[in-house]
């Protein structure tokens, strides 16, 4: 390992670490003005308490490494192991960033720090080390039997999706803001409280995205110019849908880039731009259309539409895989839709699965 690749993922970490503040805004941005400093606290608690979770457990369920070494073994290759850590975990630690802002203005500190201890060291690795490391032999089989393995390289589905489906099953047990649904069916309106600094964390989180796009190459020979452009495409998609279906309300126009890349993640290594393009674009009007339907027709209180923007636009983006990475599209190749499809049910499964487990419990006790 060459010092140049150690200085390239420190650099991705440090970009995708600054997405935690991007994280932040977005909250403090569409809550109301009592809850914004409850906000800024969980997003910084709940990092902390992921560094530990991850670096103690999360890191060696997925990957079969731990820390328990001597300062000069660690150190080897200039501690390329914990950079790699570092790196990983503050993707890790994206998931309960994502869950706080579907249960916004309602959750106990202590209760969602409880939460974050146990997804970002049990929960999220599980999956992760299936799909980045090849446990338990799934990737092997769907290789064998489909001619390629579930392909999720910056993680569409591994972390976004992951999010968005533990923050529904989060947000399903906690239930709804007092009054936010009135007895009558009427929805009572709960408008952001900060339109510029919610677009101040979309700026912040579109700028970071691409050090979580690009840099999980994790090898500076590994980078990949198609990355970076495929994720400015989905990136403008995604903006200018969302700002056309959601009828120019900025709320939607700041969160639609984000829908855009975050469907992106999965296959920006194999698509071609103008692929990219149109996942962005599906993103943007699935995010406007899902939230609009789940506040109002599901009634599903979920503050940030965390789960329409992570959970559905995740698991979208690694569906769009199978196809938009086929060689007759433009893409690159090498990806099966039969493994795409059955990785993502995978994720979305064991993230509902382990969501209810550990809120549930939570709510129980």
């Amino acid at each position: 390992m060459q010092n140049v690749d150690l200085l390239f993922l420190l650099l991705g970490a440090v970009l995708v670490l600054a997405m935690h503040a991007g994280f932040a805004f977005l909250e403090l941005g569409t809550v109301r003005h009592k809850n914004q400093v409850n906000a800024l606290s969980k997003i910084i608690t709940d990092f902390s308490i992921s560094a530990i979770a991850y670096f103690f457990v999360g890191y060696y369920i997925a990957y079969g490494q731990h820390f328990f070494h001597t300062g000069a073994t660690l150190s080897t290759e200039h501690g390329y192991n914990l950079m790699r850590c570092f790196f990983l975990l503050t993707f890790a630690a994206a998931i309960p960033a994502i869950v706080s802002g579907g249960i916004a203005e309602r959750a106990k500190m202590r209760s969602q720090a409880i939460a974050t201890l146990f997804i970002v060291a049990l929960v999220y690795p599980f999956f992760e080390g299936i799909a980045w490391n090849g446990n338990l032999g799934l990737q092997k089989w769907l290789a064998d039997t489909f001619g390629a393995s579930f392909h999720d390289f910056a993680g569409s589905v591994v972390v976004h999706a992951m999010g968005g489906w533990i923050a529904l099953a989060a947000v399903l047990l906690l239930g709804a803001r007092n009054g936010r649904y009135k007895k009558d069916g009427r929805v009572s309106a709960h408008p952001p409280s900060s339109i510029p600094f919610l677009a101040l964390g979309s700026w912040i989180l579109i700028v970071g995205w691409f050090g979580f796009n690009v840099m999980s190459a994790q090898r500076l020979d590994a980078i990949s110019g198609l990355v970076a452009m495929n994720s400015l495409m989905a990136m403008v998609g995604g903006t200018l849908s969302a700002n056309f279906f959601g009828k120019e309300d900025p709320g939607f126009l700041h969160n639609g880039p984000l829908a855009g890349l975050v469907a992106i993640c999965a296959g920006s290594d194999v698509v071609h731009p103008i692929g990219a393009l149109f996942i962005g674009i599906c993103a943007g009007f699935l995010f406007v259309k899902l939230f609009t339907y789940t506040q109002n027709k599901l009634k599903i209180d979920d503050v940030l539409g965390v789960w329409p923007l992570h959970g559905v636009c995740g698991a979208f983006g690694g569906i769009a895989v199978g196809i938009f990475g086929q060689q007759w599209l433009g893409g690159i190749g090498g990806v099966s839709l039969m493994s795409q499809l059955i990785g993502t049910s995978l994720a979305i499964l064991l993230a509902l699965a382990g969501g209810f487990a550990v809120y549930g419990i939570l709510k129980a006790t």
